[in-house]
């Protein structure tokens, strides 16, 4: 292999990406401070074993939809790592309205001035890491290469 073809295929490489980089803001996060920081600001609606509240698929009479399961069963890992950070961050009325969806409803709230970035990050990957590998092999390819 030639040098130019070596550096054909590291673009290619690079502007195709993988599943494993595109999914880097979830891999080597600190789990243990995840798992005790949900516990202290998400169990409380989410559920302590990330169980989510009943009916939670039921929207409750103010419209809004029950706080959802974080475990394989519910619906976190059908999301990209971006929409999650941001859904933490801005709450759920703001990561939606970020993204042109005005009309929802949403009783989560914004975490931006009770926790910091890197904090959201390592409840996010704890969560990620409590699902089975082949629900992380499928979250990791809902993020675009980055």
């Amino acid at each position: 292999m030639g040098k130019n073809d070596m550096k054909q295929a590291l673009l290619v490489v690079m502007l195709v990406g993988s599943p494993a980089w595109a999914d880097h803001e979830l891999l080597d996060r600190d789990n243990a401070a995840g798992q005790t920081l949900y516990q202290q600001h998400c169990a409380a609606c989410h559920g302590a074993d990330l169980e989510g509240q009943p009916n939670w698929r039921v929207p409750n009479d103010d419209g809004t939809l029950p706080a959802p399961p974080h475990d394989e069963s519910g619906h976190t890992w059908h999301h990209d790592n971006l929409l999650l950070f941001e859904y933490t961050k801005l709450g759920g009325q703001g990561a939606l309205a970020a993204r042109g969806i005005d009309d929802f409803e949403s009783g989560m709230p914004a975490f931006e001035t009770v926790i910091t970035d890197d904090e959201i990050w390592d409840i996010l990957g704890y969560i990620r890491s409590t699902w089975p590998m082949r629900v992380q092999e499928l979250q990791a390819s809902r993020n675009p290469p980055h």
